[in-house]
């Protein structure tokens, strides 16, 4: 499989290191490249924010990012975390050592980050961007200051929790393949079920992204559009299988083909329908 597969296991873990700890194990055990993380404290939003309780309960100890980074090294899979401020991408870089970051969509228009980011390619050299809730000239914007990124992905994303099917738009990928030639594409998604995803394959998608969860019913915003461990294996597969069929674009008969080209390509006699 050459996709990249982001299980986004987020605030899916609940808060418990427990289920975070299992999430990574079945996160490699089923096919995905990354489990990824977020990085950020309740403080960094604020006691006034209407989620501050909860990001509280939810936000990963700077202890925990390095137990999940080991673990995710011991069981053969990528440790992946978003930043949302400069301290946190500051955390990443230079405490963990991290030369691959993730901006969530919320992050496009932060430019001090993309600019710290950015003044940081000397060993940051993959971002992973997000643009769910951009136009076009917002990322444009943040491309620019994101110039200095040996490897920048582009991911088109809703955010809407779950997506519902109109508002997938997987178009917006082509848009902006076309925009942005000399960076690779990608799909966060937030729709219910894995048919986006096999879609965006088809279309091309370099990278799928989705969250992460043990049962699509669990409360809270990022479950019912995630995929469980059984669904990550599915995508795994299918990724590969479409992979394979996308095949060559050349339009030319193949060595398989010349048996039925010799046995069909005939002149065939006229007869009666009389």
């Amino acid at each position: 499989m050459n996709t990249i597969v982001i299980a986004e296991i987020g605030e899916n873990h609940y808060g418990n290191w427990t289920i975070c700890r299992a999430m990574v194990e079945q996160a490699a055990a089923n096919g995905a490249t990354y489990a990824k993380f977020q990085t950020y404290t309740a403080e960094e939003f604020g006691p006034d924010h209407v989620w501050y309780d909860e990001f509280k309960q939810v936000a990963v100890p700077l202890s925990v990012h390095f137990e999940m980074a080991e673990l995710c090294e011991h069981k053969g899979i990528g440790f992946l975390s978003s930043a949302f401020t400069l301290g946190s991408a500051g955390f990443l870089i230079d405490k963990m050592g991290q030369d691959k970051l993730k901006l969530a969509s919320s992050r496009v228009n932060q430019l001090d980050l993309l600019d710290y980011v950015n003044s940081r390619a000397d060993q940051v050299k993959t971002v992973y961007l997000s643009t769910g809730m951009a136009d076009l000239d917002e990322v444009r914007t943040a491309v620019a200051r994101l110039k200095d990124i040996d490897k920048l992905y582009l991911l088109h994303c809703t955010s809407q929790y779950p997506t519902d099917d109109q508002n997938v738009n997987l178009r917006a990928m082509t848009t902006l393949r076309r925009e942005f030639p000399e960076h690779a594409i990608g799909f966060s998604d937030h729709s219910r079920g894995l048919a986006a995803c096999f879609a965006a394959a088809a279309m091309g998608a370099e990278v799928i992204e989705k969250h992460f969860t043990f049962h699509t019913d669990l409360p809270g915003d990022d479950h019912a559009g995630g995929m469980t461990p059984a669904m990550l294996a599915d995508l795994t597969a299918y990724i590969t299988r479409i992979e394979t069929m996308l095949g060559s674009d050349r339009k030319a008969p193949i060595e398989a083909e010349k048996r039925a080209r010799d046995a069909l390509r005939i002149k065939m006699h006229e007869v009666s329908y009389d």
